[in-house]
């Protein structure tokens, strides 16, 4: 296993490591993942090494942010082929819990946050950011980096986390990954292993449709007429149902009527069962 990261098991044996790592004037990085690494995962430990010394990936597949019906039994788990891909691309250390080191008997603090959860996952997945803000806490204090990184396909939760990080003061810097594409656009994800193949090629259509709502909005189009083209855009293509097509505020996720100045549009559609993330960046010239 030449070239593959240590791995260590324990809160112990991280912080001894961040301790011996720190003491000879290094900094550290975080990338926490649930594992099925792919190319989009690797981006982020690139990213994050311009930034920090000695970048750590989390590998844990957390219980709490996944809700009843959802797949969390069924989550690729597959940490022999995460370390081969872990090889040779700087990764210092490998931090890969079980549930019982992350969530000890008697555990029963949680970390919620308000506002920024109300809507979109916050209101279809019941509890996810609960679940996301509680083991992204433990990590971050587990580990105590410099900064963390989390990509930016999964946009509300990159802003929720930044909330709180913001709110409770953790003396962390929190980076955003861009999203890496498949050749045809297509957010990197580790659920579009469940796409049939033709779901697979309804799937590239997606950020099609979505820059295609971007492109209307900064021609001047109205941005509800934009969000319900793209709606049905998505439906003709053969997504079998849409969550959202919402343009927002890039800090605050509030929906905006108006874009006067930088904005991002989320959505959530659904094919072969899978619900398939994205957004997008608007900039306005000014």
């Amino acid at each position: 296993m030449n070239g593959f990261p240590r791995v260590v098991r324990t809160v112990t044996e991280l912080r001894q490591f961040v301790q011996s790592s720190r003491a000879q004037g290094k900094t550290i990085g975080l990338v926490p993942t649930m594992g099925a690494l792919h190319h989009g995962h690797l981006s982020l430990i690139s990213e994050i090494s311009k930034h920090v010394d000695l970048p750590i990936v989390s590998i844990f597949v957390n219980p709490t942010q996944f809700g009843e019906g959802e797949d969390f039994e069924t989550y690729p788990r597959e940490e022999e082929a995460d370390l081969e891909k872990l090889a040779d691309t700087g990764t210092a250390l490998v931090y890969a819990p079980d549930a019982h080191e992350m969530y000890p008997p008697g555990d029963i603090t949680t970390v919620s946050v308000g506002g920024i959860t109300d809507r979109f996952e916050g209101a279809a997945r019941p509890g996810h950011f609960d679940g996301v803000a509680t083991v992204v806490s433990k990590l971050l204090l587990q580990c105590l980096p410099d900064a963390a990184i989390f990509g930016e396909k999964d946009y509300q939760q990159l802003a929720v986390i930044r909330q709180f990080v913001r709110d409770l003061a953790v003396p962390v810097d929190i980076l955003g990954g861009p999203i890496i594409r498949e050749a045809d656009g297509l957010a990197a994800s580790s659920r579009n292993a469940y796409l049939s193949e033709t779901g697979r090629k309804v799937a590239g259509q997606l950020n099609v449709i979505l820059a295609g709502l971007v492109a209307e909005i900064v021609a001047g189009g109205s941005i509800e007429q934009a969000e319900q083209t793209a709606t049905n855009a998505l439906l003709v293509a053969g997504f079998n149902t849409v969550d959202y097509v919402a343009v927002v505020d890039p800090a605050t996720l509030e929906p905006i009527t108006v874009v006067n100045r930088s904005a991002r549009v989320l959505t959530v559609a659904r094919i072969d069962g899978v619900r398939l993330l994205d957004n997008m960046a608007i900039n306005v010239p000014r």
